[in-house]
């Protein structure tokens, strides 16, 4: 019923694995955002540069209208794009992290129920109402937890529906607006 020192040191090794895995994942999920902003700043400078030489060439104020209109859809959809991509990356870390804590909280629940069967077994007699009574309420706690997990991944999931959904709309809308953009003629 009591703890070895090998028990003790399994444990704190498994602890340390775990944090470190979780360590790795930050760092994936970290160094993975940092690559993504980095060359959307540079596609941005290039953009920009390539953006004010298309503008200083032109020659009326239809001619502006025109284009300002023609590089603005192009501007949102890569803001998109790296909006999807920012989101993609936070949503595959949290899965990351999920899978991480589900995987300690079946090897605890485990090691709960060992050790609850070991004290069953050398409790003295009539203290297994006792034992049943724990042995309840833990599946009752996991059950609940499985439940809000579950609760949790759909929230996600319609989460990000309507993500995409708000974002090809504003793609669109963008769209249809530089098309229909008001075009002045020069006097």
């Amino acid at each position: 019923m009591f703890a070895t020192p090998e028990q003790f040191a399994a444990t704190n090794k498994a602890n340390i694995e775990n944090a470190l895995t979780l360590a790795n994942a930050a760092f994936a999920s970290v160094e993975r955002l940092a690559a993504l902003n980095l060359n959307t700043a540079r596609s941005a400078l290039e953009d920009g540069v390539a953006n004010t030489k298309a503008l200083l060439s032109v020659k009326d104020v239809q001619e502006f209208v025109t284009v300002q209109s023609a590089l603005a859809q192009p501007a949102v959809e890569k803001l998109v794009a790296y909006s999807r991509s920012v989101y993609e990356i936070a949503t595959q870390s949290q899965e990351e992290v999920s899978k991480l804590v589900e995987a300690q909280i079946a090897e605890m629940n485990k090691g709960v129920a060992a050790a609850l069967d070991q004290a069953a077994k050398s409790a003295p007699a009539g203290s297994d109402v006792a034992v049943a009574a724990v042995k309840s309420a833990i599946a009752a706690a996991n059950s609940a937890y499985d439940s809000m997990n579950k609760a949790a991944k759909q929230v996600a999931e319609i989460a990000e529906a309507n993500v995409a959904a708000a974002t090809n709309a504003t793609v669109k809308a963008v769209g249809t607006a530089a098309k229909k953009a008001p075009v002045k003629k020069a006097a």
